[in-house]
């Protein structure tokens, strides 16, 4: 009864859907020019040929999914990968990090017709899922083509598996049509079992394989030489309601240390004005990047307000917060920071990766929070201990340098699926 509801609804819904998609355009959160790839049209022409379809939502589990990607086209030379995404950031930065063979679209939201007239056009013959993203249409339409459906690095937060066991009509028909659900570990393996995923492995999270970041050592030795010897800390990812956190931490730690440097990366460039004046209203002296003003000695807070540059700062920051910890985001991925010898740290609510947090923590590769906790007296306590500093960015550095073997058993628990590709 409720999967024939929701039909229903997504059906007879389209005018309230399209007013969303509208609304979202004038929010900035959709491409206008390619608002018709949510409906599954595009202007694309399938390639002959082998074809892939790869589901990553957004921008964590696109990174992670790029070294899978790269993987899958090196050993299958023949093979078109389509990649889709439903954000308009994992978009972008995924633009310039795609190999050849690999084309990238929106997904088609979950509204019939939409599916349909995206499965026609594609024809693919096996359908990978990241993560945690489950439409009920899609993956209707998709079995209903007896197409096999594999979900890599799958996981679901206490949140979604409650949501899911409360819907046991759809979950058990939903989760019942997977071929197979590679999960991160047995906790999350057992998730699926009990949702009626009928074959379960574990392979690892695949995060840990991802590749360390392009740089731009130019650009690295331009923020370099304005930073200098300053003391510098990085707030990466930043949300709104973590912002004034940061600048307060600024403000309370300038005292002691007169030459602090803090440097916010929004996780949405457009924010950077808003923090700009957030941080003037506080007394700081602030520069941004998107208005390519330079670092002076005067700046105390520096907004580098454009995509596709993080890992220039963690190049350069020896120290990192990661954000969307201290709001109800669930964290950003802390292996990203790990690659280039940084000590890391983050808040309470790292939901969203706390598989990887738990584990970075116990390896006192990373620090956490503590729910009530300061994100002053965190820093502080890293400056003035340099044997910690050290050692927490070491060991994150191993530990984001040993993923290699998650990547391997993943991808030969995908091969015989690739081999039965037509």
């Amino acid at each position: 009864m409720i999967q024939f509801l929701y039909r229903i609804i997504m059906t007879i819904g389209t005018p309230i859907i399209e007013l969303t998609l509208l609304i979202r355009g004038w929010l900035g959160k959709e491409d206008p020019t390619r608002v018709k790839e949510r409906r599954g049209e595009t202007q694309i022409a399938r390639p002959s040929g082998k074809l892939l379809w790869l589901h990553a939502s957004s921008v964590g589990e696109s990174i992670a999914a790029l070294v899978l990607i790269e993987k899958l086209i090196k050993m299958n030379p023949s093979m078109t990968i389509l990649l889709t995404t439903g954000t308009l950031t994992s978009a972008k930065l995924l633009t310039t990090r795609l190999p050849e063979r690999v084309i990238h679209q929106f997904a088609p939201l979950d509204r019939p017709a939409w599916v349909q007239t995206f499965l026609n056009h594609w024809r693919p013959g096996l359908v990978l899922i990241m993560e945690s993203e489950f439409w009920p249409t899609q993956i209707q339409q998709i079995k209903n083509r007896n197409i096999p459906i594999i979900v890599v690095n799958a996981r679901l937060s206490k949140r979604s598996y409650a949501r899911w066991q409360w819907t046991l009509e759809i979950s058990r028909s939903l989760f019942g049509s997977l071929d197979l659900v590679i999960a991160t570990n047995p906790e999350q393996a057992q998730r699926f079992i009990n949702l009626g995923a009928p074959y379960v492995e574990v392979g690892g999270n695949l995060k840990r394989s991802a590749a360390k970041l392009s740089l731009n050592k130019k650009l690295v030795a331009e923020i370099s030489k304005q930073v200098g010897a300053r003391k510098l800390w990085l707030a990466a990812s930043t949300h709104e309601g973590e912002d004034l956190t940061v600048i307060r931490t600024q403000k309370l730690l300038q005292a002691q240390f007169p030459d602090l440097l803090t440097i916010i990366v929004p996780r949405h460039p457009k924010r950077g004005s808003s923090i700009q004046r957030l941080g003037e209203a506080n007394g700081l002296s602030v520069s941004r990047r998107a208005l390519n003003e330079e670092i002076t000695l005067e700046t105390n807070l520096y907004v580098a307000d454009t995509l596709g540059e993080m890992s220039i700062f963690f190049d350069v920051a020896p120290y990192v917060f990661v954000a969307g910890s201290l709001v109800p985001v669930g964290g950003h991925n802390p292996i990203e920071p790990a690659h280039f010898n940084c000590s890391i740290f983050f808040g309470p609510l790292m939901a969203k990766n706390q598989e990887l947090a738990d584990v970075m923590i116990r390896s006192i590769a990373a620090l956490q929070m503590e729910t009530n906790g300061s994100l002053a007296d965190l820093l502080e306590d890293l400056f003035n201990d340099n044997e910690l500093a050290t050692m927490l960015s070491n060991n994150a550095k191993e530990y984001a340098e040993n993923g290699d073997a998650i990547l391997e058993s993943v991808f030969d628990s995908i091969t015989p699926f690739i081999k039965r590709l037509r």
